[in-house]
């Protein structure tokens, strides 16, 4: 057994563990009870003799230690022979603020390889890495509520044409997304339905035009011209209201998930419109949803100021297995690599980014839910956040401020 402990000062025995590549060997450490996180970090570097130090963050039963060992134990009430496992991970620097692009109306989506956004005055926008505007395209005659890429090795044109036009919805759309692959569409709306599109152009219209707005369109551009009008491949009904959010599962397009004002989570199976399971949480109407990148877990915020947090290996789909609460409504959150517009990282970090109304972003690490790991304000946290994006260190803020872009770090390195 290793000692810390100063002459006559109190110890307490603890057991290390961690899933960094930086591993201490197997014993028993006994350590002073006044030892906070700075001092647990330094045993951790001294006792693996690291030649850049590395700043360490603890997990004990489930939370991040914020205070002495000894405050923690007597808040628990843990005895004092009790050996206590501790977790250690690489702590989260503040986030910050790289830079702003400036947008004439909220932003309600954004996609970060380039910065791609979407806007509520109709106009989706493209800047580059120096954040030039390098795109403003006026797309939509209403304001536009989400934005997603399709994966195409064919997208070597620098023109912008509408191709096809999606005709299903009656009420204003919530989301659309992209598979992996580029091959399917999912749009859900208002109107209660989700929409299963594949993305081939036809030649010729799918569904016919009414008349009068056939003669307009006539009018303002060629037949030739006209974006075509596509009929979707399957309609998912099951929803009783508004749908907020239709994605699919990581790696799939067969298998996707929704969430809406029905207070409900379902999985569905694509090809055969099948809705396969169904969480159901009371009173808990959901706003945006996504999955981490293992596929193991769903996430979805609510209008009742919390992130709730479903296991999907869970044979009984009934319930939460965790909330994250916040001082002000989570309006959208992702995980890194949940969709085609994130990069892939490594699946083993639980963590995800949630942005609110209260103009806050802020990062969690699923295996602490007490508090977030950090936060910051985005236009100084007067104005709403709408979406948010993570890539790589960068995390993309949305809203009624425009966008800003935020370098996210953890050790000595970024995430």
């Amino acid at each position: 057994m290793a000692s810390t402990s100063a002459v006559g000062g109190a110890s307490h025995p603890v057991i290390f563990t961690t899933k960094t590549p930086y591993p201490l060997p197997s014993q028993k450490f006994m350590i002073p009870l006044d030892w906070k996180r700075y001092q647990l970090s330094q045993l951790i570097n001294k006792a693996l003799s690291l030649v850049k130090p590395i700043p360490f963050d603890f997990l004990v039963h489930g939370e991040i230690l914020r205070s002495s060992l000894g405050e923690w134990r007597a808040e628990k009430g843990i005895g004092e022979e009790d050996t206590l496992e501790i977790e250690y991970f690489e702590s989260v620097l503040p986030p910050q603020r790289i830079s702003t692009l400036p947008h004439e109306d909220w932003v309600s989506s954004s996609i970060h390889r380039h910065f791609l956004t979407a806007s509520y005055d109709g106009h989706i926008r493209l800047f580059d890495y120096s954040q030039k505007a390098v795109r403003d395209t006026p797309a939509h005659q209403a304001p536009i509520t989400s934005v997603c890429v399709v994966p195409s090795p064919e997208a070597t044109d620098e023109s912008v044409l509408a191709l096809a036009s999606l005709h299903l919805h009656t009420s204003p759309l919530s989301s659309i997304a992209s598979d992996h692959t580029g091959s399917s569409l999912l749009t859900a709306s208002w109107d209660h339905l989700i929409g299963h599109w594949d993305t081939k152009v036809p030649s010729e219209d799918e569904i016919a035009a009414e008349a009068g707005e056939r003669k307009k369109r006539r009018k303002i551009v060629g037949e030739a011209e006209r974006p075509k009008r596509k009929a979707p491949t399957t309609v998912l009904k099951s929803h009783t209201a508004r749908v907020s959010k239709a994605l699919f599962a990581p790696g799939s397009n067969q298998k996707a998930y929704s969430c809406g004002f029905d207070s409900t989570v379902r999985t569905w199976d694509v090809e055969s419109g099948v809705c396969t399971d169904t969480i159901t949480v009371p009173e808990r109407p959901m706003l945006d949803l996504t999955i981490t990148p293992d596929g193991t877990t769903a996430l979805a915020s609510s209008t009742d100021r919390t992130v709730s947090i479903f296991d999907l290996r869970s044979p009984s789909l009934s319930s939460t297995t965790g909330t994250l609460t916040h001082p002000s409504t989570p309006s959208c959150l992702v995980c890194p690599g949940a969709d085609s517009s994130s990069s892939l990282r490594a699946a083993s970090t639980p963590q995800i980014v949630t942005g609110s109304y209260d103009g806050v972003a802020r990062l969690w690490d699923l295996r602490s839910m007490k508090s977030a790991v950090a936060s910051f304000k985005a236009w100084d946290g007067t104005m709403k956040i709408l979406s948010v994006d993570w890539v790589g260190d960068v995390v993309g803020v949305g809203g009624e401020g425009g966008v800003e872009v935020w370098r996210v770090g953890q050790g000595d390195r970024v995430l």
